[in-house]
């Protein structure tokens, strides 16, 4: 596959047959009220920097196309999956079911996206990983990884919401050692997703 720099990436309207040749992490990413526009564009340039299977957009968070996302995303929202919940809660919901086919889900999509919703069963391995600082969180150096799992970020202010918390398998934090109490919502990220690659290559 041919990487893009940043001056390319920002000018380039991707086919669907180019989306659908990325070959995909089964990590999805869950924006639980994520609403700072530069954090949610550089969300999609890390969620295309893992090659993420999809990005969930919920609550109050903003979409696409945005000209504050796209300049912080570099343009790469156009390269990664992404869709609109209401709830993160409902968005995990929809990620307990997947698709049924001889085909990959990339292909069903590119044909018709319409099939998504009539070829799911329920899915109960998938594991809901939160990045939040919490009573009974881990360190993400003690992060058990299983897949396919999702990754829930919230909001900046109230982190991630209580409903989603519950829903967890697990609730991974970053150590802190200095006087700030916590890291911006795309830097934990970043250090949770890599680690869980790190993972993934052993």
């Amino acid at each position: 596959m041919v990487k893009l720099n940043a001056k390319q990436l920002r000018s380039t309207s991707p086919s669907e047959k180019e989306i659908a040749a990325i070959k995909r992490n089964p990590i999805y990413i869950i924006l639980d009220d994520v609403l700072d526009t530069y954090n949610v564009g550089s969300i999609f340039r890390l969620a295309d920097s893992v090659a993420v299977e999809k990005v969930y957009l919920c609550g109050e968070t903003l979409m696409p196309p945005n000209s504050r996302i796209k300049k912080a995303s570099i343009n790469t929202w156009q390269w990664v999956p992404w869709e609109y919940a209401e709830t993160a809660v409902s968005a995990i919901e929809n990620l307990k079911f997947k698709i049924v086919h001889s085909t990959s889900l990339r292909t069903i999509l590119s044909v018709n996206r319409r099939i998504e919703n009539s070829l799911k069963i329920k899915n109960s391995k998938l594991k809901i990983i939160c990045v939040e600082q919490h009573p009974k969180a881990i360190s993400y150096t003690k992060l058990k990884v299983k897949f396919p799992l999702v990754l829930v970020v919230g909001n900046e202010t109230y982190g991630v919401s209580k409903e989603v918390l519950k829903m967890a398998d697990q609730i991974v934090e970053i150590p802190m050692w200095g006087v700030n109490k916590s890291l911006n919502v795309v830097v934990s990220l970043s250090i949770v997703l890599y680690k869980i690659m790190e993972r993934m290559k052993e």
